[in-house]
Formats: C-alpha cells, structure tokens, sequence
C-alpha cells in the first residue's frame, strides 16, 4: 500500500465492515479520513479504532451523520465537510444495506429502500462532491457486490441495486476521464460484516446453498484487495479467487453458471421439502 500522507479519504458506511476496515487501512497510511453514517453511536464507536491507526499525529478525522440517500442532505453536509476539512482525494461509496428473501415475501418498500440507500447513495455522494475532485482528479471507488453481476435467488430488491451502481459506474468512468478522476467497481462475494449477520437472519435455504459457493472473505482482506486495485487503476475489482471464478463464468459461460446455481436452489428444496411460499 502507498503512503497516503496529505491526502484526504471520505468513506460512507466508514462506521463498519468493509467501510470502517478500508478507514484504519487509509488511516495507517497516513490519509485524513472522512467517515459517514446515518448511525451516530456507530460514528463514535469507530473514530476512535481509526485514530489507534493513523501513521503520524498531523492527521486529521471526522465523523458526519448523514444518510446518503436524502440528496438534499449529502448536497448540503458534503458541500460544507468539503470546503471546511478538504476536497476528497478519494471517495469510497460503501453505505449499504441488503434484503433477502422469496420475492413474494419482498415488499414494495424492500425495492425502494434498497434502491435509495444503495444506488441513489452512490449517486448522490459523486454528484454533490464531483465539482470539488474535478479541480485536482482523484479516485472514487463505488462497491458494488458478486450481486452486481449475477442475480441470485432471493435477491430480488438487492441485485438490481447492485446491477445499477456498476452501470453509472461505466458511465461515470467515461465522463470523469478526462478531470483524471479515475473510476473503481468493487464486487466482494459474502464479507464477514453486521450487514451478512441480519441477511442471514430471513436468507432462504436456496439462497445459502448458492452463495455458499464464492466463499467468505473478511472485511480487512475485501479493504485491502480494494486499496490495492484502485492503485492499480482497475475498473473492476473481484476479490476471493472463487468470486473471480464466477465472474468470469458470468461473462463467458453464463448458461453453465445459471445450471450450476440451478441445481444447488434445487437440492436445497429438495432437503428442506419446502416448497416456495404462494402468495
């Protein structure tokens, strides 16, 4: 990892997983680092195991509640945390949240909701701090998902979330090129976070057959792979060989992946003997 010495690192969802990971990670680099959450408590229980991180004491943290998905707000507290603690050199999109289950148990509100948080999130944070990073370039890394380019059982307000950020991340990679801001997708497979503790609390039987297969990473090696690929100036970045294993069937041989994932939903069913529920 490079030294990230007078550079400045925004994260959303900094307060844990992956986003507060990737924040020690900068921190230990010796980047000043911008952390954002909705969940205050969250905010003051990370700072601190940021701080423990940093490389030198001249750096400088800070917390911002906000949810990135109020566009308002982001415009607002993005515009105000930019001019007051600095431009970000770097900006990690990794607010999220995820909904898993039979789509006839999804509700309207699971679709919007992940759209909001999830795609709209990203969204909003390059718009509101794009003015500011086209002055000098930089990097932004949107994360995305293993979601973001297979769909699987039970993901049905999820995957789509995911599907979108890497679609404005295509288009965005063109438009910003030529301010030299550089563009980043990252897609981890299952990361051991909260966020997979209270997906695994309504995750059909199906569901945990399939997404079984990519493996499980830690937050610290999905940061690392991360850092790692964005200095590398990779479009996509996969982590786990597992997970890059299916990327590349998704793009070469999709219709042996889709039977491959077709016939685990099935021995699933086939163990619980539970048919799908009706509505």
């Amino acid at each position: 990892m490079k030294s990230y010495q007078g550079k400045t690192v925004y994260i959303t969802g900094g307060s844990s997983g992956i986003g507060l990971a990737a924040a020690k990670q900068f921190a230990g680099a010796g980047a000043n680092v911008v952390i954002i959450s909705r969940d205050r408590k969250k905010l003051d229980a990370a700072l601190p195991a940021i701080q423990a991180a940093k490389a030198t004491d001249g750096q400088k943290f800070l917390t911002v509640q906000l949810d990135v998905g109020n566009h308002a707000d982001v415009d607002a507290k993005m515009t105000a945390t930019a001019r007051s603690f600095g431009t970000p050199d770097v900006l990690v999109n990794c607010a999220g949240g995820v909904w898993c289950n039979y789509i006839e148990q999804t509700p309207y509100e699971a679709y919007e909701q992940e759209m909001r948080t999830n795609f709209f999130g990203v969204r909003n944070m390059v718009t509101a701090l794009m003015p500011f990073m086209k002055e000098r370039g930089g990097n932004i890394v949107n994360v995305s998902s293993t979601l973001g380019f297979i769909g699987v059982f039970g993901y049905a307000a999820y995957a789509p979330s995911k599907f979108a950020i890497i679609g404005f991340s295509e288009v965005i990679r063109a438009e910003l090129k030529q301010h030299n801001i550089k563009i980043s997708i990252l897609c981890p497979p299952d990361t051991d976070t909260p966020q997979l503790a209270e997906e695994n609390l309504t995750k059909p039987p199906e569901t945990r057959a399939i997404s079984g297969n990519a493996g499980l990473l830690q937050p610290e090696q999905v940061a690392a792979a991360m850092i790692k690929g964005m200095e590398h100036n990779r479009f996509m970045i996969v982590p786990g060989f597992m997970n890059k294993v299916s990327w590349l069937a998704k793009r070469w041989v999709p219709g042996f992946l889709f039977s491959f994932m077709d016939s685990d939903a099935k021995k699933a069913q086939k163990k619980s003997q539970t048919p799908n529920p009706k509505p």
